[in-house]
């Protein structure tokens, strides 16, 4: 256990992190934290792997070298199923990703019907479909592959928020029904959001579906993996700092106030490069 408040490092492909960030402050107030968001390779889901893959070894090692993190949480679907591997195996600093929460949903579906809304690449990506099979093989799971919902997210977090039709159209195929042999009718009851832009949204979400259901926020279990790697805060001491860079350059005002909105200041005269 550390015995000096930590240093963590926040990384994302823009404001979806902040969702993450928020309840890792909450495990660990102490921390002195940096958010970085690569807005300018903003959405992930439109690279070829490789490409993606080089691009984050490269901002990663960059940062590592430039902050020295005792930690770096990967609040990044896309990124932690395609690169994990990957950044462990280059760099010692320990590493935390974000998966589907899979797991979970299957044990919390009373119905043992559940979705995985996530990007089109986490959806298609192996790594899913091996946590599908290993952890719900006696569930009906619907995997949806959103491809607007994170830059809707993302837009709303800028003032520009879509309609209520545009998202209804991308949470819609989320919502199934079965009928067993026996005619029991069984419907989604669980839906994990495994985008972490997907939060930001989430009181929308729960307004336009069509039934309740249980929405899988992973940002809780991300906040407990962290403590497990660098042990809980003292029991009384000050808030530690938080920063955000960008690496498009500084956001405008509305991005500006909606960190200041999670508690971060964004750094005006630097870049996350």
């Amino acid at each position: 256990m550390m015995s000096r408040s930590p240093r963590i490092l926040v990384f994302d492909s823009g404001l979806g992190g902040l969702t993450v960030f928020r309840e890792i402050v909450r495990a660990r107030p102490d921390a002195t934290f940096l958010y970085v968001a690569d807005d300018a390779a903003f959405p992930y889901g439109a690279w070829r792997e490789p490409d993606l893959v080089a691009r984050l070894i490269d901002q990663i090692g960059t940062l590592i070298a430039a902050h020295g993190p005792d930690c770096v949480v990967m609040a990044c679907n896309t990124a932690s199923t395609l690169a994990l591997p990957a950044l462990r195996a280059r760099f010692a600093t320990p590493f935390v990703g974000t998966v589907p929460a899979i797991k979970p949903a299957a044990e919390r579906s009373q119905s043992r019907l559940f979705s995985v809304l996530a990007t089109p690449g986490t959806v298609a990506r192996d790594y899913t479909r091996d946590l599908v099979r290993s952890y719900a093989g006696d569930c009906d799971v619907t995997l949806v592959g959103s491809a607007r919902l994170a830059g809707m997210a993302e837009a709303q977090m800028h003032g520009e928020p879509a309609s209520d039709a545009e998202i209804g159209a991308e949470i819609a195929p989320c919502f199934a029904s079965v009928t067993d042999a026996d005619g029991t009718v069984r419907r989604t009851d669980v839906i994990t959001l495994s985008c972490t832009h997907y939060p930001l949204l989430l009181p929308r979400l729960q307004a336009l579906a069509p039934w309740p259901v249980t929405w899988i926020d992973p940002a809780p279990a991300i906040a407990r993996r962290v403590v497990q790697l660098l042990g809980p805060g003292p029991a009384h001491s000050l808030a530690g700092e938080a920063t955000a860079l960008f690496s498009a350059g500084p956001p405008g005002p509305e991005v500006v106030r909606a960190l200041a909105g999670f508690g971060v200041d964004c750094d005006s005269k630097a870049s996350a490069r």
